[in-house]
C-alpha cells in the first residue's frame, strides 16, 4: 500500500460472528469494525478509507468473509472519468436542478424527504421508522468530515446525497430522493454530480463503497468507468471479466 499512510496499529479492530448476508441469500457474512471506543480522528479515516473502509453511522467497517469476497471496494479516478451516452442523457434530463452544499446538520425537510423514501424502498425492513436520531447517525459522526448535497427543482426538496469528506476524495456514504421523481434517475445524477463535486475540489477519488458483480443491488457501481478496486494491497483498474465466471 502506499507509503504515506500512516501505521494505524494502534486501532483495534472486533470482527462479528457470521451473519445473513444483505446481498446473496444463500451466503452469511462477516464484518471487521474499527473498535467503537476508540478515538477516531477524521485523518485515520481517510487513511482506512483507502485499505477498503466504509463509514456507517459512527462506525467503520469493511466485510470479512470467509471464501467470498464478493464485496469489492472501488473507487473513481474523477478526472479520468468519462460519461456514457445514457449518463449524458440522464445530465441533460436533469440540467434543471440546482444544487447547494450544506452542513451535515438534522434538518427537518430532509428528514421528511429521507422517511418518504425510505417508505418506498424499504417498507417493512426497519428502516422507514427510522427516528430521527437514528437519521442523524446516518449523515454524520462526532469525528467526521460530512457535507450534504442538496437538490432542488425550483424549490422542491427532491434528493440529498451523503458525503464524507478526504484528504483525497469523497466517499458517497448514502443518497435518498422523493421517489415521485424517480423517472429522472436521480440515483444516477447524484453520483455523476459527486463526480462533479470531487473534481471541483481538486480531489483524485469519488469512493462507492462496495461492488458486488453477483446482485443488482450493487452491481450498478460498475457503470463508472473507469473504476479501480482494492485488492487487499493495492488498488487496481477494474475488468469486469476478472470476478465473473
Amino acid at each position: 500500500m502506499n507509503d504515506d499512510i500512516a501505521a494505524l496499529d494502534d486501532i483495534g479492530f472486533c470482527i462479528t460472528p457470521e451473519h445473513e448476508c444483505s446481498y446473496l441469500d444463500d451466503k452469511e457474512a462477516i464484518t471487521l469494525f474499527v473498535d467503537p471506543n476508540y478515538p477516531l480522528v477524521m485523518k485515520q479515516y481517510s487513511q482506512l478509507a483507502q485499505l477498503g473502509f466504509r463509514r456507517s453511522g459512527e462506525n467503520v467497517y469493511r466485510p470479512h468473509c470467509n471464501d467470498c469476497g464478493l464485496c469489492i471496494p472501488v473507487r473513481v479516478p474523477v478526472e479520468e472519468f468519462k460519461a456514457n451516452r445514457s449518463q449524458l442523457r440522464n445530465q441533460s434530463l436533469n440540467n434543471d436542478l440546482s444544487m447547494q452544499v450544506k452542513e451535515a446538520e438534522f434538518d427537518h425537510e430532509h428528514y421528511t424527504l429521507y422517511r418518504k423514501y425510505m417508505k418506498a424502498r424499504h417498507a417493512g425492513g426497519g428502516m422507514d421508522k427510522d427516528e430521527p436520531d437514528n437519521y442523524e447517525s446516518l449523515i454524520k459522526a462526532d469525528w467526521c468530515s460530512s457535507k450534504l448535497l442538496e437538490f432542488r427543482l425550483e424549490n422542491i426538496l427532491v434528493m440529498v446525497a451523503v458525503i464524507d469528506c478526504f484528504d483525497d476524495g469523497i466517499s458517497a456514504v448514502y443518497t435518498f430522493f422523493d421517489p415521485d421523481y424517480s423517472r429522472r434517475g436521480l440515483g444516477v445524477f447524484g453520483i455523476l454530480s459527486e463526480i462533479d463535486y470531487t473534481r471541483t475540489l481538486q480531489l483524485d477519488w469519488l469512493y462507492l463503497g462496495y461492488w458486488n458483480p453477483k446482485t443488482n443491488k450493487m452491481s450498478y457501481k460498475s457503470h463508472y468507468q473507469p473504476m479501480e478496486f482494492f485488492d487487499g494491497q493495492n488498488w487496481q483498474w477494474l475488468q469486469k471479466s476478472n470476478f465473473l465466471p
